[in-house]
């Protein structure tokens, strides 16, 4: 079974006060596996 786990970093837990997400990161896994391939990204949470 092919599976993408999904890992994030955020500013805090609430948009309304201007929280965002900063970080995201995934892997693939193949019968709880990790294949390796993987994602990574930082965002710009203009604070």
């Amino acid at each position: 079974m092919r599976e993408i786990v999904f890992d994030t970093e955020t500013t805090g837990l609430d948009p309304k006060t201007g929280d965002r997400m900063v970080e995201i990161g995934c892997i693939e896994m193949v019968n709880r596996v990790a294949t390796g391939e993987t994602f990574h990204a930082y965002f710009n949470p203009q604070r």
